[in-house]
C-alpha cells in the first residue's frame, strides 16, 4: 500500500513501491522507478528514467532556520540514480530550487542540503554529505563519508577522496586528498575514461605545476598561466574557476 496524491501530475510507466508516499505538488516523468519507504515530498520535479531507491527522501524540506516555508522545488535530471536513504532537500528563497542534473549517481545515506547545485554524471559516494549552496560540476566524484562546507564548488572531472572535509574550491580535473584536502596530482583515470587525449592531459599537468609546484602565489601562477599558455578549452576551465572563486582554491 502506498499514499498517492491525486494532485501529484505522474507520467507513464511509472513504479511505486509500498509504503511510499507522494505529496501533491510533485511532478513525475515517464519510466521513473520509485521504491518501497520512499517520500518524494512537494516541489519535487522529477525527469524521466529517474531511480529512487528504497527509503529515499526526495525534496523535503531545507534544514535551514531561515526557511519560513516558501515554495521551492527540487530538480532531478533524466537517467539519475538516487540509492537507499539518500536525502535530498529542496531549495530556499535564496535561489528558489536545488538542482541535481542527469545521469548522476547519489549513493546510500548521501545529503544532498537546500540551494545545491549539482551538473550531470556527478557521483557522490556513500554517506557524502552536502551543506547548502554547494556547486559541483559535471563528472565530479565525491568520495564517501565526506563533508563539503557550505558555499564550496568543485570543478569538472575532479575526484575526491574518502573522508575528506572540504572547505576550499577543488579546480577542475584533479585529485584532491590528505588532511587538510590537498591537491594530490590529475584525476587520470577519470580523464582518460572520458577521453581526453594525451596531449589536452599532458596541458592540464602543465598548468597546473605553475599552479601548485612553483611557489608562485595563486594570481601570479595565473597570469603566468595565461602568459606559457594558448586558451584552450580546459585551460580556460581552469583560470575561469579560480578567478571566480569566493572561498579559495585547495592549496598543495
Amino acid at each position: 500500500m502506498n499514499t498517492v496524491s491525486k494532485k501529484a501530475n505522474i507520467g507513464n510507466n511509472v513504479t511505486i513501491g509500498d509504503y511510499t508516499v507522494i505529496n501533491d505538488d510533485v511532478v513525475i516523468g515517464n519510466n521513473v522507478t520509485i521504491g518501497s519507504n520512499v517520500l518524494i515530498d512537494n516541489g519535487a520535479r522529477i525527469a524521466d528514467n529517474v531511480r529512487v531507491h528504497h527509503g529515499g527522501v526526495v525534496s523535503s524540506i531545507p534544514q535551514d532556520l531561515k526557511f519560513v516555508g516558501e515554495e521551492s522545488i527540487l530538480e532531478v535530471g533524466d537517467g539519475t540514480v538516487i540509492r537507499e536513504y539518500a536525502t535530498l532537500n529542496r531549495g530556499t528563497k535564496a535561489t528558489g530550487k536545488t538542482t541535481v542534473g542527469k545521469n548522476c549517481l547519489i549513493m546510500a545515506y548521501a545529503h544532498v542540503a537546500h540551494d545545491c547545485i549539482l551538473g550531470n554524471n556527478v557521483i557522490m559516494s556513500n554517506s557524502a554529505n552536502l551543506a547548502g549552496h554547494v556547486f559541483i560540476d559535471d563528472w565530479a566524484i565525491v568520495g564517501g563519508v565526506s563533508g563539503i562546507h557550505q558555499f564550496t564548488r568543485v570543478g569538472k572531472h575532479a575526484i575526491i577522496a574518502f573522508n575528506s572535509r572540504v572547505v576550499k574550491d577543488v579546480p577542475p580535473y584533479i585529485m584532491a586528498g590528505n588532511t587538510p584536502l590537498k591537491y594530490t596530482g590529475l584525476n587520470l583515470t577519470g580523464l582518460k575514461r572520458r577521453n581526453f587525449s594525451a596531449e589536452k592531459i599532458n596541458l592540464i599537468s602543465e598548468v597546473y605545476h605553475i599552479l601548485y609546484k612553483t611557489g608562485l602565489n595563486v594570481s601570479d601562477a595565473v597570469e603566468k598561466i595565461k602568459e606559457v599558455y594558448d586558451i584552450t578549452d580546459e585551460v580556460k576551465e581552469i583560470i575561469s574557476f579560480i578567478e571566480s572563486s569566493e572561498r579559495g582554491i585547495i592549496l598543495d
